[in-house]
């Protein structure tokens, strides 16, 4: 175990470095240009990038050892983010106040291929725990990787406006690059005995997606569970649209910021909470569970403008997500031979994070053009609204509370397919 928790810190260093670039490249950008345009743009190239790259990534995987994978991740985060910070320095500090400049474009699509490249650790983790971790405790082998995974969300969060206000984009690329090269020299030292299998029909890692859903109809229900959990993104894009408006029609932007400083510890709350306990003799159960909790609290968080009920509702809410995802993953560790665990891990991704994106273009002109005038002063105003309130955010609140309904209703309806049934038997 002691390689895997090495490992573990490295890719906590690594997971930290790249969301921190990112984080501060996009608070950079917008305070240079002050144009929400460009940081929309910026923000669906980077998801966009994440749901197509997993495919491929997932084949690279597959196809060579871990470590190496792992390092060249970390090498060509290295490489992009030099560049950058290389652009930055040649070019005059004007240029980057234009939303069109060519140069801009050039940093910014730097800084993305250096953070997108550690998407290609995070696919190679799970198969990591694979090789690293004995079958009985890879649910809590998982659950530190939701734990690694909340501490870079939330040490990234903190820590990247503090550098650009600070140290200035500059020495942010700078502090990127000695945080890489840290991993690389730190992963150099790193001994993880593995073994390559490979099936004898495989030529070089290329984008097989008909291979990839070939190998995940072979598994029965697993189609189910992926498509089920990309349902569920779907619905989280609504939450992606609408949680920073509803969140700043209660509080001040001051408070919501450290609000969400305070409830990102959900993340590593529940992947400690996997750690120690595991996630029981059934994942998928597990999984299911942990759903119905969570759109239950989607239901309820919002009826009132509280501003403690949603941060409480909230809390539980990402306590849950490394759960689901742990339990997830374990259950692809369990029926899916290793040789092929990366491309699955990237079908999976590449599909449930395509989904968010899609909502939350929809919901925003569904929400400012019906939910808001129904709850401000069309039908809905006058037949909820002496309880459920008026205005801007109730008409938020509302599309929060119809959500969770819709979520819990499909999640007790899958509950009942055959694809949970044959999970149930297999995993």
């Amino acid at each position: 175990m002691k390689p895997f928790y090495a490992i573990l810190i490295n890719s906590i260093v690594a997971g930290i470095t790249n969301t921190f670039v990112w984080f501060a490249v996009t608070f950079w950008v917008y305070l240079e240009t002050r144009s929400v345009l460009t940081t929309s743009w910026m923000a669906g190239i980077y998801i966009g990038t994440v749901a197509v790259s997993g495919f491929y990534l997932g084949s690279i995987v597959d196809h060579y050892k871990k470590k190496r994978v792992m390092m060249l991740s970390s090498i060509a985060s290295l490489v992009f983010f030099a560049l950058a910070a290389l652009v930055y320095a040649l070019t005059p500090a004007e240029t980057f106040k234009n939303p069109g400049s060519v140069v801009l474009w050039v940093f910014i699509v730097l800084s993305l291929l250096g953070a997108l490249a550690g998407n290609l650790r995070y696919i190679t983790l799970p198969t990591v725990v694979t090789i690293l971790v004995p079958e009985d405790t890879r649910d809590k082998a998982n659950g530190l990787v939701g734990t690694a995974n909340g501490t870079a969300f939330l040490v990234a969060s903190v820590f990247s406006g503090l550098a650009i206000g600070l140290l200035g984009i500059f020495w942010t690329m700078a502090a990127a690059v000695g945080g890489t090269l840290l991993c690389i020299l730190h992963l150099s030292f790193v001994k993880m005995e593995e073994t390559l299998v490979r099936e004898p029909h495989e030529e070089k890692p290329r984008l097989d997606i008909r291979g990839t859903i070939n190998i995940v109809r072979q598994i029965p229900g697993l189609f189910g569970l992926i498509f089920f959990n990309t349902f569920n993104n779907f619905l989280g894009g609504v939450f992606m649209a609408l949680m920073d408006p509803y969140g700043l029609s209660l509080v001040s932007v001051e408070v919501w910021g450290v609000l969400w400083g305070v409830l990102s510890l959900g993340f590593i709350v529940g992947g400690i909470a996997v750690s120690r306990t595991g996630l029981g003799r059934q994942p998928i159960r597990t999984l299911f569970l942990c759903n119905i909790v969570m759109w239950t609290i989607c239901i309820f968080f919002a009826l009132q403008a509280s501003i403690v009920l949603l941060a409480v509702g909230m809390f539980v809410y990402l306590c849950l997500i490394p759960v689901v995802e742990a339990a997830e993953q374990t259950i692809i560790q369990k029926v899916i031979p290793l040789e092929r665990q990366g491309r699955v891990f990237g079908f999976a991704q590449s599909i449930e994070q395509a989904a968010s994106p899609l909502t939350a273009i929809m919901i925003g002109p569904l929400a400012h053009f019906f939910f808001i005038p129904f709850m401000t002063d069309g039908e809905g105003a006058r037949l909820i609204g002496p309880w459920f309130g008026t205005g801007l955010d109730r008409g938020i609140a509302l599309v929060f509370t119809l959500t969770g309904i819709l979520g819990l209703a499909v999640t007790l309806i899958a509950k009942r397919t055959r694809a949970y049934t044959h999970l149930l038997k297999i995993a």
